[in-house]
């Protein structure tokens, strides 16, 4: 089963809204997830769910703001969301979600893991439900000031992901 590390510190109403969106997810659908954040803020989340099946916790003495620039957020390297790359670096979560600024997600990400040796620059990817299989967008955020070869890639990584992960031929 592949675990995710959730940046309990990201997004709007944070912690509070992640952590509850988490336990949902471990509850529902039986996802392993590792909480990164400020310790006493998750667990005093946490405790409002006496019963968290599969969530453990990992701590993380900073935050990023939704308002910070991706290239500051490199100099936080206790923040939830490094620390939660660096659990995806070290094999111990397959993957790593965040509500949060999607500039310092995609920098913080290709700062510790890297990216694919013949891609420029990483883009986001989002599905969205249909009747069908859904719909990939790709790019959904965070890239400004694209060349030619960047959203030739995008179209590449995300025609791939529809027909292997989805499905869509």
């Amino acid at each position: 089963m592949i675990r995710i590390a959730v940046d309990a510190m990201g997004g709007d109403r944070a912690p509070g809204a992640v952590v509850e969106g988490t336990v949902l997810a471990a509850t529902e659908l039986g996802v392993e997830t590792v909480l990164v954040g400020q310790e006493e803020a998750v667990e005093r989340e946490l405790a409002h769910y006496p019963s968290h099946p599969k969530i453990t916790t990992a701590p993380a003495s900073q935050v990023i703001a939704m308002s910070e620039s991706p290239s500051v957020t490199l100099k936080k390297k206790d923040s939830s969301m490094m620390v939660a790359f660096h659990l995806a670096q070290q094999g111990k979560v397959q993957a790593v979600v965040s509500a949060g600024n999607s500039g310092a997600f995609m920098a913080n990400g290709m700062f510790v893991l890297g990216k694919l040796p013949l891609v420029g620059r990483p883009a986001i990817l989002v599905v969205i439900p249909t009747l069908g299989k859904g719909t990939v967008i790709i790019d959904a955020g965070a890239n400004v000031d694209c060349k030619p070869r960047h959203l030739f890639e995008f179209a590449l990584m995300g025609s791939i992901y529809a027909e292997r992960v989805l499905g869509i031929l």
